[in-house]
């Protein structure tokens, strides 16, 4: 699988000179946890996520109406084109600390993060008739439970009763 194959395409942009208040309303509406910022004159895209917010501007208890975005943002950020396979992908990831990258081949194209490689490939290369087996096995599994727990709460009524009726 590729990164195009599992990337998120509805990624939200904000300008580097907004502030970190237009910034942080942004990301609550959209409920995201990062930013691309758009490129400037030298073409390079930035990235402006929660963790910037909390490090760079709540935790010094600095007034997010003053500090502009590109104050605190990542510029230029690392990228992924979109023809990268996963592994490759979560190698980048490991390798620069990072959680999340813009998809970029000649234009931003999304994002991946590292919750779409944990998630994201399970669910597209499960068939669905093996998620409707693994569905039918958890149900089966779950009543088997049940019915035990069932079984030994009538065994246990039936010891009871015994002793009852022996006194």
């Amino acid at each position: 699988m590729r990164a195009a194959d599992i990337m998120t395409t509805n990624v939200f942009t904000i300008d580097s000179l907004a502030t970190v208040a237009d910034a942080i309303a942004l990301m609550q509406d959209k409920k995201v946890r990062c930013l691309i910022v758009q490129p400037g004159e030298d073409n390079a895209y930035g990235i402006v996520t929660e963790t910037d917010i909390i490090y760079k501007v709540v935790a010094k208890d600095v007034d997010p109406e003053s500090v502009m975005v590109y104050q605190i943002m990542t510029k230029p950020c690392i990228v992924v084109n979109p023809d990268l396979e996963l592994k490759n992908v979560a190698r980048l990831f490991a390798e620069t600390g990072i959680c999340r990258a813009p998809v970029i081949q000649e234009r931003l194209l999304g994002i991946i993060s590292v919750t779409d490689l944990l998630m994201k490939p399970k669910i597209s290369a499960q068939p669905v008739g093996d998620t409707l087996s693994s569905k039918i096995r958890t149900t089966l599994l779950h009543n088997r439970i049940a019915a035990d727990a069932q079984m030994e709460i009538d065994q246990e009524c039936e010891s009871a009763w015994d002793v009852v009726e022996e006194m």
